[in-house]
């Protein structure tokens, strides 16, 4: 197996994250931990994963603080995955990655699941990127400098 590269130094913040996301398991791991699972049971039937690698995986999430492990709600010896401020903070690019899959990875007219706001019962709007006045941003509207973060 080809170990992976660590992006753990460097100055990009799009590199960074990705060992802690940078697979598609962890995403998905990740986007069921928004739909509500919790226990490694419902993880490994979501995705039929193998044992050793979605122990692997949520490993992972657990060492990036991602996710954290609470004991069971139900009271039993069994240990649950909760997303932390910092998993709940991948929302939007979830939101972003789905939205990005629906407009170029589904044919006109086919049926997939969409992201529904639980107060309106309405599809959630799409996600825009705008400037500090306010104005809509493209790819040809921004440019990556360096900085520190304060």
């Amino acid at each position: 197996m080809v170990k992976r590269t660590s992006h753990k130094g460097a100055s990009c913040p799009v590199a960074r994250p990705l060992d802690a996301i940078g697979d598609w398991w962890s995403l998905l791991i990740i986007r069921d931990a928004f739909d509500g699972l919790r226990r490694f049971g419902e993880f490994q039937k979501s995705l039929g994963l193998a044992k050793n690698i979605l122990s692997s995986r949520l490993k992972n999430l657990v060492e990036h603080d991602i996710l954290d492990t609470v004991p069971a709600s139900d009271g039993s010896a069994y240990q649950e995955y909760v997303l932390t401020e910092k998993g709940r903070g991948l929302f939007p690019l979830l939101v972003a990655l789905r939205q990005w899959g629906e407009d170029y990875f589904f044919e006109p007219g086919e049926t997939h699941v969409s992201l529904v706001d639980v107060k309106r019962g309405r599809p959630v709007r799409r996600l825009e990127l705008r400037s500090d006045d306010g104005r809509l941003l493209g790819p040809a509207d921004a440019v990556v400098k360096p900085a520190l973060l304060t």
